[in-house]
């Protein structure tokens, strides 16, 4: 690559960069970040903020550089450039301190990661492809970096964005809170989204994985068949679905094509897959998923909608919190069957919740007990959580205790 189209590049970035708002804190513990002497490693989907927590980060520096390879003119950047970019960085502040954004996008990156690490750089890197950097990372860095996982705005970081006091719930506050959780149920945490309220913002950003990040890098020849699995997936969030049943309902050829086609979503943030809580792990791969979606706006936008998504929506948004807090999250099944939406293992004790969008109709509320009730039978010492839209009690059924917690409530702990 030509050296003098880099160094523009470079200027160009740096002064851009440094003209930014630098945003509101987001919950990522940054002094760790900071502090340590591992690579720091920002993933998530795009546009989720991790440029701007980049920037946030650059605060604790007096001197550092950057570069991100988002951007067209580096289109034909190659491995061997970035020794050229090195003696760019050199000739301006020689600083030991490394910002590298959406660097997935070079082929060979992990090797001059590797080789400025030992040398003794201070390094944070961006991606939006979770194989691409777990791959090369786990391949050439393994045991040299720690991962920061971003996704859209919680809905506490909605609250501090609007100077919401949340810890103080008179009626008017409660008022606002109830407001703005409705806005967040249906159209997400996209920090644009919430700054500038477009939502065909959410339309572009998927288009731009769809088309930039999936079927260009991975040459997908049937475009329309891998959206229309895209779009069908977005409408049916919080099912059960087997890779076959999608093969057989798409018109997909091979099971195989599927399951990439699933693992290309995935892999950028789009989607994610929960499994089936099993003892066996065999069983946890082989046993079908249930499909979420990164953020409701997105779905929204881009889905059929029908009139029973309210409850699917506050489903999907108790699963990607619970991503947020980093659990270990699966779905249940007990002996008759009945489901459990999300359990998992905390403080040495399961979790089991059940979402529901009310219980006022006596034979949802019957229907989510007693799939607790069943659940407890197996899993000792739980803790029993449902979540509802707006309601707030305890039962005590069988000597099993149940909370029901409005979800806007639960988000705020």
């Amino acid at each position: 690559m030509d050296q003098s189209i880099l160094n523009e590049v470079f200027l160009d970035q740096i002064d851009s960069l440094l003209s930014q708002d630098i945003g509101i804190k987001r919950d990522v513990d940054i002094s760790k970040a900071i502090s340590t002497t591992q690579i720091v490693v920002v993933s998530g989907i795009r546009r989720s903020g991790k440029s701007t927590l980049m920037r946030q980060l650059m605060e604790a520096f007096e001197d550092f550089c950057f570069l991100n390879f988002d951007d067209e003119r580096l289109m034909n950047f190659e491995v061997e450039d970035f020794q050229k970019l090195m003696i760019i960085f050199k000739k301006y502040n020689n600083s030991k301190v490394l910002f590298f954004d959406e660097i997935q996008n070079v082929f060979g990156w992990e090797r001059f990661i590797r080789r400025v690490f030992d040398e003794g750089y201070k390094i944070f890197i961006t991606g939006s492809n979770a194989k691409l950097l777990s791959a090369e990372l786990g391949t050439h860095l393994s045991g040299r970096y720690i991962k920061i996982e971003l996704y859209p705005f919680s809905f506490i970081e909605v609250l501090n964005y609007k100077k919401v006091n949340y810890t103080q719930l008179s009626s008017s506050n409660k008022a606002i809170i109830s407001s703005l959780f409705d806005e967040y149920l249906n159209f997400g945490g996209f920090p644009e989204l919430i700054k500038y309220n477009d939502d065909e913002f959410l339309q572009r950003v998927y288009e731009d994985i769809i088309y930039r990040d999936l079927i260009a890098r991975y040459k997908i020849r049937n475009i329309k068949q891998f959206k229309n699995l895209s779009q069908y997936l977005f409408t049916n969030f919080t099912g059960e679905l087997s890779y076959n049943s999608l093969r057989i309902a798409l018109g997909i050829k091979s099971t195989n094509t599927t399951m990439e086609y699933v693992s290309y979503l995935e892999e950028s943030y789009l989607l994610f897959e929960l499994y089936k809580y099993d003892y066996s792990l065999k069983k946890q791969y082989v046993s079908n998923k249930k499909i979420y979606a990164i953020d409701n706006g997105v779905r929204n936008k881009i889905s059929f909608r029908f009139s029973d998504d309210k409850g699917k929506l506050l489903e999907n948004l108790v699963f990607v919190e619970l991503k947020r807090r980093q659990k270990e999250v699966y779905f249940f099944k007990t002996k008759n069957n009945r489901e459990i939406d999300f359990l998992y293992y905390e403080d040495g004790n399961f979790v089991l919740i059940q979402v529901a969008y009310s219980l006022a109709d006596y034979k949802t509320k019957e229907r989510e007990i007693k799939a607790i009730l069943e659940a407890n039978k197996t899993i000792i010492k739980a803790k029993n959580i449902i979540l509802s839209y707006d309601e707030q009690e305890i039962i005590e059924q069988n000597g099993v205790r149940i909370e029901v917690i409005p979800v806007w409530k639960w988000l705020l702990e």
